[in-house]
């Protein structure tokens, strides 16, 4: 289906980035905009209706992002409740909450006796099927934004640093640990690709600016069977697969893309990370997402987006299939006169062929 100008629908426009080809113009996209944001250019209005307003191609429901009544609250007051898994959270901010002590699995028993979540019971599979129903036509690419084995793990294990302590010490309990996340997330993605999902995006981060927070034996090990697993289900399922982690991961971005992935993104914009070069490392084999700096978008003026995202296009789009968009997330520090600038530019700059 064309839109109302004669080009392509959103929908085909990420699409065809997902299948290593270039569009008509150069998506745009977020994997989450903080509340804050949203109220600032669409007061009263959603993620969705924000979407609309300003032509981003994808809409994102995240399964790691909680409405009040989806969780038990154990202190309102200080914002402290059990998730999905039954671990302790906190939500410090209006967006992405954190994990809190004690863990909820500390021991083998604890282990052997938990009984995960029943994805079927998602309330993201009915967020998904209203969206699917709104963008029947597809005016909008569908993205579930979720996880695999290592996220679920580091909540039930009540923070990084234990599952980090535990890597070390229990690669064994690990190994176990990590089936809970990605049994329940092969299940969950494919009841939401069934009910009108077009992508998956997976989120769990595994580098800092200076490399894998573990060793590339204890990746390959422990973390990306379940990311292999999860990919591969993605796939059975009719989907298209991103996969995001902050930091470097120039140490397991092979591993990483010999998963299956479609795309890799948003990627963070630190020295070894641009998104020029790993399109040329795999060439017809991963396209990118990202990656205008939050730093940029949080302190920079309006021309200084401008530039970056005119030279994202000029270095990326213009070379090989891209989702523009920022680094990580539309967080609440975000200007948003210099989020509506980044989407303005590509919007004017990002239609093919890309010429200054």
């Amino acid at each position: 289906m064309e839109n109302e100008s004669g080009g392509m629908t959103s929908r085909q426009r990420i699409a065809a980035v997902l299948e290593h080809r270039l569009p008509d113009r150069v998506p745009v996209a977020e994997l989450w905009i903080d509340p804050v944001i949203i109220e600032a250019i669409c007061p009263g209005g959603t993620q969705v209706e924000l979407a609309e307003q300003i032509g981003l191609d994808m809409v994102a429901v995240p399964t790691m992002i909680y409405e009040d009544d989806e969780v038990q609250w154990v202190d309102r007051g200080r914002r402290i409740f059990r998730d999905k898994w039954g671990a302790l959270q906190i939500s410090r901010y209006r967006g992405v909450p954190v994990p809190a002590r004690p863990a909820r699995i500390e021991t083998e028993a604890d282990l052997a006796g938990y009984v995960p979540p029943d994805p079927a019971k998602s309330p993201v599979i009915a967020k998904i099927g209203r969206l699917k129903q709104r963008y029947a036509g597809g005016e909008k690419a569908i993205c579930c934004v979720g996880e695999s084995g290592w996220a679920p793990a580091v909540f039930l294990r009540g923070g990084m640093e234990n599952l980090l302590m535990d890597f070390a010490l229990r690669p064994d309990f690990v190994k176990q640990l990590m089936k809970i996340g990605t049994e329940y997330y092969c299940e969950l993605f494919r009841l939401v690709v069934a009910a009108g999902a077009d992508v998956v995006l997976l989120g769990d981060d595994y580098s800092d600016k200076n490399g894998p927070l573990m060793s590339p034996r204890q990746f390959d090990e422990l973390i990306l069977p379940s990311d292999a697993a999860v990919v591969a289900a993605v796939k059975a399922a009719g989907a298209y697969c991103i996969k995001h982690t902050d930091g470097d991961i120039r140490k397991i971005m092979d591993q990483l893309v010999g998963t299956g992935l479609d795309c890799l993104g948003p990627l963070e914009p630190v020295p070894g990370m641009e998104l020029g070069p790993i399109l040329e490392r795999y060439p017809g084999k991963i396209s990118v997402m990202g990656n205008i700096s939050i730093d940029v978008l949080s302190r920079g003026t309006v021309e200084d987006v401008i530039r970056h995202t005119k030279q994202a296009l000029a270095t990326v789009s213009a070379v090989g299939p891209h989702i523009l968009s920022s680094a990580n997330t539309i967080a609440s520090s975000v200007k948003p006169e210099n989020f509506m600038a980044m989407v303005r530019t590509a919007h004017e700059f990002g239609t093919y062929p890309i010429s200054f």
